[in-house]
């Protein structure tokens, strides 16, 4: 009688919590790689308990925005959200450049990719460098609700840049929104929902698994030039083209000196950090993203990964090969 009555239990269960969603209809658990490198067991399927999961996520109130400059490099001021006289007091210089970074799932504001990129685009010229903390909304393992509350944090990133245009006369063309893994979708959601057109967006080896059909992916009209980096495609990251200019260093999935999915993942910012500073990174155009998966490609088109200004006019897929270690660039 036991072993009956415990057979019943999960269906029961099921019946009391139903899955509402699907990001892949046969897969429902595997293994995630998160901004810090680890990997995580997720579940694929939404339940309808989640729900209260993302209902609790208010990225107004729970995300923060973390500004560096040159006057103060290494200590960030935080800029609160409608809040000018705090603006005001800060280092914010509207007459720069500014750039917003996004953090990947279950990474946060001290992470590989901050402190890659900070000072780097810090060094390639006079900006404002403002990290985007999202980790409210990042930190779970359960995946669905991780996609639900980044299109709700690039919403929020949204209104940020246009109370920060609002209040000090900068205009959208001046923003930059980098972001890494479902930090690159996020960076397209917050750029398509600024008053105005933004200007550049580079999204690094953005996520691939809940996003393949997804409404809110990053697509290239999201700013005025949008740049993709894939170094995990179709593992990590994204296989397929989803900018302006598509580049697939090494064919986009394994670089050199890496052995984990993870270090590939991560080589994307690494890659796009010293195209800031010192890395040529050429690049040859191919026909299409599959030609650059298979190392196929010879049009004669040429052109640089990365940089701190957009190549805006320019597109197309390219591939180029790196070094095992820095410097990764080959010239």
């Amino acid at each position: 009688m036991t072993e009956e009555l415990n057979t019943h239990v999960p269906f029961r269960s099921l019946l009391a919590d139903p899955i509402i969603r699907k990001l892949d209809p046969n897969l429902r658990f595997k293994y995630e790689t998160d901004g810090n490198g680890k990997n995580h067991l997720v579940d694929l399927w939404m339940k309808l308990s989640d729900l209260s999961l993302t209902a609790r996520y208010n990225p107004i109130i729970s995300n923060s925005y973390n500004l560096f400059t040159r006057q103060n490099p290494t200590l960030s001021q935080n800029l609160l959200f409608n809040n000018v006289p705090n603006l005001l007091a800060s280092n914010f210089d509207s007459s720069r450049r500014t750039v917003i970074l996004i953090h990947a799932w279950r990474a946060n504001v001290i992470s590989e990719f901050s402190i890659a990129l900070v000072p780097a685009l810090l060094a390639a010229a006079d900006v404002n460098v403002i990290l985007v903390d999202w980790t409210a909304g990042s930190n779970t393992i359960n995946y669905p609700v991780v996609i639900d509350n980044c299109v709700e944090s690039g919403r929020a990133v949204a209104k940020f840049i246009d109370w920060l245009n609002q209040s000090t006369g900068s205009s959208p063309s001046q923003f930059h929104i980098i972001g890494h893994g479902i930090g690159g979708h996020q960076a397209g959601i917050a750029a398509r929902n600024v008053q105005g057109e933004v200007g550049y967006i580079t999204a690094l080896d953005p996520s691939f698994y809940g996003w393949i059909n997804h409404n809110y992916r990053l697509q290239p009209e999201d700013s005025a030039y949008t740049e993709v980096i894939h170094t995990n495609s179709g593992m990590n990251g994204y296989l397929g083209e989803l900018g302006h200019v598509d580049f697939y260093p090494n064919g986009g999935e394994s670089m050199p000196g890496c052995t984990t999915h993870a270090c590939d993942h991560a080589r994307s910012y690494y890659y796009f950090a010293e195209s800031l500073i010192s890395g040529v990174f050429t690049g040859r155009q191919c026909v299409n993203y599959l030609a650059a998966v298979l190392g196929v490609c010879s049009l004669p088109g040429r052109l640089q990964m990365g940089g701190i200004t957009p190549k805006t006019g320019q597109s197309g897929v390219y591939i180029l090969e790196t070094n095992a270690a820095p410097p990764f660039s080959r010239g």
